[in-house]
């Protein structure tokens, strides 16, 4: 039950993205690294799905200034047949097809590429923030390039929500359609808290360093009502996720004993891709190949912020709260801060570095 929260409401920063991604823990995920898009040529900054040959990813930016963050969600009818309850394509695939886009096109029309001709079917549920981040200097225009909201329900260009086409603004998308009537708590939740953060931060004159700390806040905040009982199972504890940002580790026995065999093995060691992977093409197959992956405890496995300011300097932080065999990471531990200017922003080339914290 991911949730992914974003604000043009900093005069310091032309966006601000959180993000956390809630998955089995043991799902076999890269850290964030550079790599080399297969089709488009493209630099992309990513963490990786090693779960599916596609390797595809939740959340991920180019050099150039695309973006996406991808939610899940369920869908409850199995005859359907529009809406499959599991698809045949990654939705993470989604995301690398976005990734790859045309950088010099619009939004609207690399959206319309990618929906049309039934684009976005056979996919499972999902939406994607969708975006390109570049400075507009036409007077009187927005700044940036409103963004947009594809999901599986979009059946062409007229379909998909937009947001981020002036200033001032919260946004927040979970696992559910972004123009769903019942808006989830925890959405409601994020939008306040990161709008009282940015309040605050501003009027207070904070540093980034402070910002990041309370942004962090927001994506710890745990409210999620305790299980009836020990033994509540997974699939009957679902419909309480929609209450908390933060998702603590849950799952039953079966799932808790999933978890200790794991952790029995010792410190867990992040596979690294940048060490692997041809550099022209990058990886083309993942470890696991599965479509399914429900072992271990279910609970928020990765956090990212990524802050964009005015010059289209970037920093791009992802915090991983497990290590690949379930053990719990302190807070900090295994932060990884990466800092690129995008390239055309205004006209000026830049270069990514990575800095670990």
């Amino acid at each position: 039950m991911c949730i992914a929260l974003l604000t043009t409401a900093h005069p310091d920063y032309a966006l601000i993205a959180i993000d956390n991604r809630d998955e089995f823990i043991l799902r076999p995920t890269s850290r964030p690294h550079w790599w080399r898009h297969e089709s488009s040529g493209a630099n992309v900054l990513s963490s990786r799905d090693l779960q599916r040959a596609e390797m595809g990813t939740w959340l991920g930016i180019t050099d150039q200034g695309l973006f996406a963050i991808l939610t899940n969600y369920r869908e409850m009818d199995p005859t359907d047949a529009n809406h499959p309850v599991s698809g045949q394509r990654s939705r993470g695939g989604m995301v690398t097809a976005w990734l790859g886009a045309d950088p010099d096109a619009s939004v609207a029309d690399n959206i319309h590429r990618l929906v049309r001709d039934q684009g976005v079917k056979g996919v499972g549920g999902f939406s994607m923030v969708a975006g390109k981040l570049r400075k507009k200097r036409q007077p009187r225009s927005p700044p940036l390039e409103p963004i947009g909201i594809i999901s599986n329900r979009c059946a062409d260009i007229h379909d998909v929500p937009w947001i981020a086409g002036a200033r001032g603004e919260v946004y927040g998308l979970s696992n559910a359609t972004y123009d769903h009537p019942d808006t989830w708590p925890k959405v409601v939740d994020g939008k306040r808290l990161l709008q009282e953060t940015v309040d605050d931060a501003v009027a207070n004159n904070h540093d980034e360093d402070q910002l990041v700390t309370r942004l962090y806040a927001i994506l710890d905040r745990d409210t999620l009502p305790p299980p009836r009982t020990p033994e509540t199972g997974f699939d009957e504890y679902l419909s309480e996720l929609k209450n908390s940002i933060f998702i603590p580790p849950i799952g039953d026995a079966s799932h808790r004993a999933e978890m200790e065999a794991a952790m029995a093995k010792g410190k867990g060691e992040f596979k690294d891709l940048r060490a692997t992977e041809d550099p022209t093409t990058g990886p083309t197959s993942g470890g696991g190949g599965g479509i399914g992956f429900e072992t271990g405890l279910y609970g928020t496995q990765r956090q990212t912020i990524i802050m964009v300011d005015w010059d289209g300097n970037v920093s791009y932080r992802e915090r991983a709260l497990w290590d690949s065999n379930g053990n719990p990471l302190e807070k900090g531990e295994a932060d990884v801060l990466f800092r690129f200017k995008i390239q055309g922003w205004e006209d000026d080339d830049g270069h990514g570095k990575e800095e670990r914290g």
